[in-house]
């Protein structure tokens, strides 16, 4: 049960991204999909804005860091990468490629984000986390795969590819800003991701939608992708970069699964397929347990925290009461044993990897 309280954000983040799809596509007759993708996330951004100032004015601020002057360059990168480039990058692939070809090259997003979690920013995994991963992405491709779509090394092929490696860049480049408030920083990553392709739209004489439709996509875009992304970081902060990926890679079956229970499509031996790989997978993640010795060096930061074992210090006069709170706090040298993830305490190196779970 711990296990899945601490993947459930990840996990929520899976339904809310996987739920928007279909409902996103039964607008795609009445607009175009870059106007649909810019409502989207135009949505996402102004909703969370609206959520940032009903916090602050219940003085709930606190429960959560801001973001300091020294994150605005890794700040800057995960907007260009994730709000801007990526968009961009796939808007102007889906023009060149068949819709079958890009929904199967789209997997590599979750290929690149664990990828460069365990391979540049050295994230743990044993062999099931990775036989879980490689589980879950089958079943993502088996599920995205069409009968008779050829994947070719095309010019639109690799502005897909290339999307996906930014996404997978900004996911990674999220995990070291975790610490900070994720509402405030998907409403900037919303707000860019939106701006940019409302540009591309206008740019191709795209017109406007009728009013019911850009509130059905507000509201899409408030759920699917605001509240998913801030629940995607709080998986960052949990789990890691490469974890979390792999639970997000489960929003093409959530989203399948919807689409048969809702607007009637059948009920295919591939969803089945693509279901049982997911689940297994799934189930060698959340029954992992990795433990040992480990050491927490001397640092401050800031972060919503409980007074937990690795948060037992003073509080000045100015900092916040009641729990959770958030304040700038000094982690004192610390050595023990327990289960952990690569959350935010424990991005520690391996001299060898564990084999507890």
């Amino acid at each position: 049960m711990e296990a899945l309280a601490t993947a459930a954000p990840a996990l929520l983040a899976a339904l809310l991204f996987g739920a928007s799809t279909p409902f996103a596509k039964a607008l795609l007759g009445q607009t175009a999909p870059l106007m649909l993708a810019a409502l989207l996330y135009l949505g996402s951004g102004l909703g969370l804005a609206v959520v940032l100032l009903l916090r602050r004015a219940r003085g709930a601020a606190a429960l959560e860091a801001s973001l300091r002057r020294a994150d605005l360059p890794r700040l800057a990168a995960v907007v260009l990468l994730g709000g801007a480039l990526g968009p961009a990058l796939l808007m102007f692939g889906l023009a060149r490629v068949p819709a079958a070809t890009a929904s199967l090259l789209l997997n590599a997003e979750g290929i690149a984000t664990m990828a460069i979690a365990w391979i540049v920013f050295r994230e743990n995994a044993d062999r099931r986390i990775l036989l879980g991963a490689l589980a879950i992405l089958a079943g993502a491709a088996i599920l995205s795969w069409q009968p008779g779509a050829a994947v070719p090394l095309s010019r639109g092929a690799l502005l897909i590819l290339g999307a996906c490696l930014a996404w997978g860049l900004d996911n990674n480049l999220s995990r070291s800003l975790s610490a900070a408030d994720p509402v405030q920083i998907s409403m900037i990553k919303g707000l860019a991701a939106g701006a940019t392709n409302l540009l591309l739209a206008l740019t191709q004489h795209t017109p406007l939608p009728d009013a019911p439709v850009v509130l059905s996509a507000a509201a899409i875009g408030l759920l699917g992708y605001g509240a998913s992304l801030v629940l995607f970081m709080r998986g960052l902060r949990a789990l890691g970069a490469a974890r979390t990926g792999a639970y997000f890679s489960l929003a093409p079956f959530i989203g399948a699964t919807i689409a048969v229970l809702f607007f009637g499509d059948p009920l295919s031996g591939r969803l089945i397929l693509a279901g049982l790989l997911m689940g297994f997978g799934l189930y060698l993640h959340l029954a992992e347990r990795h433990a040992h010795q480990h050491t927490h060096e001397e640092m401050e930061h800031e972060h919503a925290h409980v007074h937990d074992a690795h948060h037992q210090h003073e509080h000045g006069p100015g900092d916040p009461a009641g729990e959770p709170h958030s304040h700038a706090h000094r982690h004192q040298p610390l050595t023990h044993a327990h289960a952990h993830y690569p959350d935010i305490h424990h991005r520690h190196r391996h001299r060898h990897e564990p084999t507890e779970g």
